[in-house]
C-alpha cells in the first residue's frame, strides 16, 4: 500500500478591505472580505517542508491592499479576476487560484456619508486554473416573506407525521443563491442587479404549493432573463411561522398572530440549469 498526497491548496482567508474612491464630489465606498486559495506544485512543502514554492499568505494579503491602491476596486467579480490572474501568471508553481469575495453593502446618505445595509451580502467566487476561468456570482441572507399565496398539502403520512395540511400559510426564507456565468461579463454590477431582481420577482409572483416549486420558479426566471448565466444553485431554508393558539384567552386567530420558529427548519436545495450549458471548469457548491 502506498500513501500519497491528495488534492491540496492554501491561502489567506478573510482579508478585510475598505476602499474609498475619492474621484469626484461623491465618494464611492467598497467594503470587501477577500479570501485567496492557491493550488499547484506544492508537494515539496507537504512531504519535506521545502518552502521554496510557497508564496507567503502574508504576501497575498498585501497584494489585496496594493492592488486596491494601484487598480482601484470595482465590482467584486472584476477585482477577483485581477487577483486570481496575477497569482497564476506570476508564480510558476501555481496552476490554480480561487478568490472568494463577500461584498458588504452600504447605503449612500450623502456625498460622503453612508449607512450600513444589512439586508443581504453579495458574493463572488473567481477561479483561474488550467481548465479555464470561471466566475460565480451570488448573494446570501436575502430574507423574503409572503404572508399568503402559499400552501403545503398532499404529502405522504406515516406513524410519525403530525404536521397538518396547510392551504394558507406564511412562506419565508433566507435566500442563498449562486449563479455561474457562461460568458465573460463586463457589466458585472448590472448583471448582478438583474439576477437579484429576477429572483425577487419570481418569489413575489409565484403562488406556491411547495418551497421546491418556488425554488424552481426563481431559478427559471433568472435564467430566462439573464442569457449570460449558465446555471443557478439555490439554498432556501423554510423559516417557519406558527399560528398562536389564542382560544384559552377567548380569542380567535384568523391568520393574524404568529410565532417565528428558529430551529429546526426545513432546508430546500436545488440547481436549475440550461440544457446546453457549458460544463463547469471548477467545483462550486451550494
Amino acid at each position: 500500500m502506498a500513501i500519497v498526497l491528495g488534492r491540496n491548496r492554501y491561502g489567506k482567508a478573510e482579508t478585510r478591505l475598505v476602499h474609498v474612491d475619492r474621484g469626484g464630489e461623491s465618494h464611492r465606498l467598497t467594503d470587501l472580505n477577500v479570501s485567496i486559495a492557491l493550488s499547484g506544485d506544492l508537494a515539496a512543502t507537504h512531504l519535506t517542508g521545502d518552502n521554496s514554492g510557497v508564496l507567503p499568505t502574508d504576501t497575498m494579503k498585501n497584494t489585496v491592499y496594493a492592488f486596491a491602491r494601484e487598480h482601484g476596486v470595482g465590482a467584486p467579480e472584476a477585482f477577483g479576476l485581477l487577483l486570481a490572474r496575477h497569482f497564476v501568471s506570476t508564480q510558476p508553481q501555481v496552476s490554480g487560484a480561487k478568490v472568494t469575495l463577500e461584498s458588504i453593502g452600504w447605503q449612500r446618505l450623502g456625498p460622503h456619508s453612508f449607512r450600513r445595509s444589512g439586508d443581504f451580502v453579495r458574493t463572488a467566487v473567481v477561479t483561474v486554473a488550467e481548465q479555464g476561468t470561471q466566475v460565480v456570482s451570488g448573494l446570501k441572507d436575502l430574507v423574503l416573506l409572503n404572508t399568503t399565496d402559499s400552501e403545503f398539502h398532499g404529502f405522504p403520512r406515516d406513524a410519525y407525521t403530525t404536521l397538518p395540511e396547510a392551504t394558507d400559510r406564511i412562506l419565508a426564507t433566507a435566500v442563498d443563491a449562486r449563479w455561474r456565468h457562461s460568458t465573460d461579463v463586463v457589466a458585472w454590477d448590472s448583471s448582478f442587479a438583474g439576477a437579484m431582481e429576477a429572483l425577487v420577482e419570481a418569489f413575489v409572483e409565484t403562488y406556491s404549493y411547495s418551497l421546491q416549486q418556488t425554488l424552481y420558479a426563481m431559478g427559471d426566471r433568472v435564467l430566462r432573463q439573464r442569457p449570460e448565466l449558465a446555471e443557478i444553485r439555490l439554498e432556501l431554508p423554510n423559516k417557519h411561522h406558527y399560528l398562536v393558539e389564542l382560544s384559552p384567552f377567548g380569542l380567535t386567530n384568523p391568520q393574524e398572530v404568529f410565532i417565528a420558529g428558529d430551529r429546526p427548519y426545513g432546508l430546500i436545495e436545488g440547481t436549475v440549469t440550461r440544457d446546453d450549458a457549458p460544463p463547469a471548469s471548477a467545483e462550486w457548491y451550494l
